[in-house]
């Protein structure tokens, strides 16, 4: 395993993170025993930082999490990262629901205090412009999350605080630019590499704005989410979740599993799309840890292979230009 030191928060994660969201359905199913075998082998591969977020199954990840880790003496050498997502309904009293959600989901992770929270909301000029999207004021003003985040901080209850990089990228820049969050996460895959890079006006997916070099210009850790673009590049069926959810539909999983069939047309022979994506990702210099969501040891064994493999060649890299 390779360890990267997160931005400037004094903390080293493993290149691999263990991403607990619903895709997988591991942590939000009902197999403790599967979900304990599967950390375990995490771990055990060097796995040390774990994320999950309170909306994740409505908290049946972090507690899936929490049970899993309770049966494991190595508990305490790894990082658990959780989220909070506030609802419209919670923007009048933002301090309030902020400690409602944290004391939630420290029951459920079995833990007193967290390395990493990280705000769940999309940013955007206006709220609501995009599903639960909250503006810069609500972060940044008075009474508004970064204040909550930071009395979180001043209880000892988190360590660090960051942000999930959704949204419209100014307003997301904005908020970036105050250099008062440690971390940011963001969608970044071999199918929307507009988080790491700059692309066409005319491209056809979310811009995310190269929004990696403005967090990185402020020496922010950086982890990336949507490794396999939901599973689609790693040849997966939708997942159920993928049918209801609000922020990566149906029918975007349907064009990425186009353009993965076109990028493993373009492949060099023995490679394949699974290994490509990890190593696409981890080719970046600026990503601190790609998170991927497991759901039986052998897929920790495929994704640490990959990262074993090295970056991309830039002579592969211009074959899957243009996808």
């Amino acid at each position: 395993m390779l360890y990267r030191p997160l931005g400037k928060t004094g903390v080293n994660v493993s290149a691999i993170a263990f991403g607990a969201g619903p895709v997988p359905e591991l942590m939000t199913g009902d197999d403790q025993a599967r979900r304990t075998a599967v950390v375990r082998h995490a771990i055990a591969a060097g796995i040390n930082w774990f994320d999950t977020a309170a909306t994740y199954g409505n908290g049946s990840s972090e507690a899936g999490l929490g049970a899993a880790l309770s049966r494991i003496p190595e508990r305490e050498q790894v990082h658990i990262a959780t989220k909070v997502r506030l609802a419209p309904e919670d923007l009048d009293d933002i301090p309030g629901a902020i400690e409602r959600s944290m004391a939630g989901s420290l029951q459920r992770l079995q833990c007193r205090r967290v390395t990493l929270v990280q705000l769940h909301n999309s940013m955007t000029a206006k709220r609501g412009d995009e599903p639960t999207s909250v503006t810069p004021a609500d972060i940044l003003g008075a009474g508004g999350v970064l204040e909550s985040f930071q009395r979180l901080q001043a209880d000892g209850v988190v360590e660090h605080i960051g942000l999930t990089a959704l949204g419209q990228p100014a307003a997301m820049k904005e908020v970036i630019s105050t250099g008062e969050f440690a971390t940011i996460q963001v969608p970044y895959n071999l199918l929307n590499p507009s988080a790491g890079q700059d692309v066409a006006a005319d491209f056809p997916e979310t811009d995310y704005g190269n929004i990696i070099a403005a967090a990185a210009e402020h020496g922010m850790g950086v982890f990336a989410i949507r490794v396999f673009a939901g599973g689609a590049l790693a040849g997966q069926p939708p997942s159920r979740h993928t049918h209801t959810t609000k922020f990566f539909p149906l029918d975007l999983y349907v064009r990425d599993q186009e353009r993965c069939r076109e990028i493993a047309q373009r492949l060099p022979e023995g490679a394949n799309t699974r290994e490509t994506a990890v190593r696409f990702v981890l080719s970046h210099a600026q990503v601190t840890s790609a998170i991927i969501g497991f759901g039986e040891p052998s897929h920790i064994d495929e994704a640490v292979a990959s990262l074993a493999a090295g970056p991309l060649s830039e002579d592969v890299l211009s074959l899957l230009e243009g996808v």
